[in-house]
């Protein structure tokens, strides 16, 4: 598990538990966490390892242990970063891009818990090419290139499982995601999170790297501020 703090001097604590195959280097990436440290926050980030034979081991406990010694932070979790992060203590706001609390229709359940069955770490199972219009216009040539193409049976037994053991959401949590996104399962997320604290965007898998990205800065700042308040009976943006 890589770990890096951005803006040490900032007065907040966030801790941003990236999506599968995000990388600091991503510019799409540093883009939010840029928007974050300007923000005053204290940016702890994680990236997630590519590939997990145990998703308490590998992906839960060096996050939760890490977490312990802060003095209440901010939570911002992308994809499956979230479901990371729906089962970490002490966040005071939890906000979701996107959030991988169910596979989408890019990846039928049904065969993976078939190839899940097999007995090995190997990654021989192709995860499928990323294009622009999956992940994001603004997606760079460098991000697409770096995503790996490929994940082990038993990075699918261990997060079909994770998926299938969620917590309850915090009643607070704010959820940012598009209809248009094939990689995640919407209707796990309206099952666990009431639609007024949903925020729809118009893109792809990553909101840090679709074209209305602007558009969206306060609202996820708001959100980490203030919880759910900040999106209740919020107009809808228009770009």
């Amino acid at each position: 598990m890589r770990h890096r703090l951005f803006n040490e001097d900032g007065e907040k604590e966030l801790v941003f538990v990236m999506g599968w195959g995000n990388r600091w280097t991503h510019e799409n990436v540093s883009w939010l966490i840029g928007q974050l440290a300007d923000a005053g926050y204290r940016v702890h980030a994680f990236e997630l390892p590519t590939d997990v034979d145990d998703f308490k081991a590998d992906w839960l406990e060096p996050i939760a242990e890490y977490v312990v010694d802060l003095d209440g932070y901010q939570l911002l979790a992308h994809s499956l970063g979230a479901l990371v992060g729906q089962a970490l203590d002490g966040a005071e706001n939890h906000v979701y891009l996107s959030p991988c609390w169910g596979y989408g229709v890019a990846y039928p359940r049904r065969q993976m818990a078939l190839l899940g069955r097999i007995p090995t770490a190997f990654p021989f199972v192709p995860a499928g090419e990323p294009t622009r219009d999956v992940i994001g216009e603004l997606a760079t040539d460098h991000e697409l290139a770096t995503t790996p193409r490929w994940v082990s049976p038993a990075f699918l037994r261990e997060t079909l499982e994770a998926q299938d053991e969620l917590l309850l959401i915090d009643h607070d949590a704010v959820v940012f995601c598009s209809l248009r996104d094939p990689l995640i399962d919407l209707h796990a997320i309206g099952e666990r999170v009431p639609p007024e604290h949903v925020v729809l965007y118009d893109g792809g898998h990553e909101l840090f790297a679709s074209a209305v990205r602007e558009a969206y800065v306060d609202a996820i700042l708001a959100s980490l501020e203030d919880g759910a308040a900040a999106v209740e009976d919020r107009p809808t943006v228009t770009v």
